[in-house]
């Protein structure tokens, strides 16, 4: 299969339910920083045609029956939030709350080449040296497709960041070990290779083992998604994770045997942007200067 995590403690911080040591590594590439070569049969045959600073409006939903569950504008505070401090498995920086601000109605989450002495990982003592910051920002709520409203859509604007070792990624856990409560991907993109993007979602029975085959998908767009905000948009329904990028279908997925088991378990969204992890494992880190992730807002629909 495409991509493993591990996970290895649960913690719970300020009311934040967290994973300590949980990573992803991806074996589609060479893991370099240019993974454009990723393997055929997990990449969408079709690129997806998206327009600059697109933006929809909240009756496109609710005018065919979508209920509004949650809306995060980023104009005010982040109390609908928490912030992690600490560093993680495999990911070359401290996360700091500092990193993670609300500048002229966006959220802005910064990874900066600094150095600074932290948490060796989330929620440990011992503190140990880092060259590099960024944010990692949770919600206190969490929201789930059930028997009572079976399709929910996840909706965010966002202009990913630009950066050779960044990742940009929008997501979401359930409260267990990792990843018996499940794990959708909504949003996953390489700092320098920002004309695609990834969706993948996570689940198995015993915790450490993730049973899903083949459920991730590479989605080349026609521009890049750094350059202006675009809209990201999934339908979790019980059978199938639908994704569209700028109001356009760009995939509905029902492969990895497991999307049936995510429905009924609580997911809590998460916005970070991890120095190397996730997409990188062999990183020339003189060629890391830092970037910002922006993100105009994040709404919750419901349906039945």
């Amino acid at each position: 299969m495409l991509t493993a995590r591990k996970c290895f403690v649960i913690i719970v911080l300020a009311g934040l339910v967290i994973f300590n040591g949980c990573k992803k590594s991806n074996d589609a590439g060479d893991n370099s920083g240019n993974n454009t070569n990723f393997v055929s049969k997990y990449t969408n045959p079709t690129t997806t045609a998206v327009a600059c600073d697109y933006d929809v409006s909240d009756t496109v939903l609710t005018n065919h029956g979508w209920a509004k569950a949650f809306d995060e504008e980023f104009t005010g505070d982040l109390s609908n939030w928490g912030t992690v401090q600490g560093g993680l498995s495999q990911e070359l920086q401290c996360y700091e709350p500092g990193n993670v601000q609300i500048v002229n109605g966006a959220l802005q989450i910064t990874a900066k080449h600094e150095s600074v002495t932290g948490p060796k990982t989330v929620g440990n003592d011992t503190t140990t040296s880092f060259n590099y910051t960024s944010g990692w920002l949770i919600s206190k709520a969490s929201f789930v497709a059930n028997s009572a409203t079976p399709k929910l859509r996840i909706v965010a604007r966002i202009k990913v960041a630009s950066g050779y070792g960044l990742s940009s990624l929008f997501w979401s856990y359930g409260h267990g070990a990792w990843p018996t409560q499940g794990e959708i991907d909504f949003l996953e993109t390489q700092g320098d290779n920002t004309s695609v993007y990834a969706t993948d979602y996570s689940y198995g029975p015993t915790p450490n083992k993730n049973v899903v085959s083949g459920g991730i998908l590479y989605n080349p767009t026609t521009q890049d998604l750094s350059a202006c905000y675009h809209v990201y948009t999934m339908e979790w329904t019980q059978n199938a994770l639908i994704s569209y990028l700028d109001g356009k279908l760009v995939e509905t997925k029902t492969k990895g045997g497991a999307i049936a088991d995510l429905f009924g378990k609580n997911q809590y969204l998460s916005l970070s942007l991890p120095v190397g992890g996730v997409y990188y494992s062999k990183l020339n880190t003189a060629n890391i200067h830092g970037g910002t992730l922006y993100v105009d807002y994040v709404k919750v629909f419901t349906s039945n």
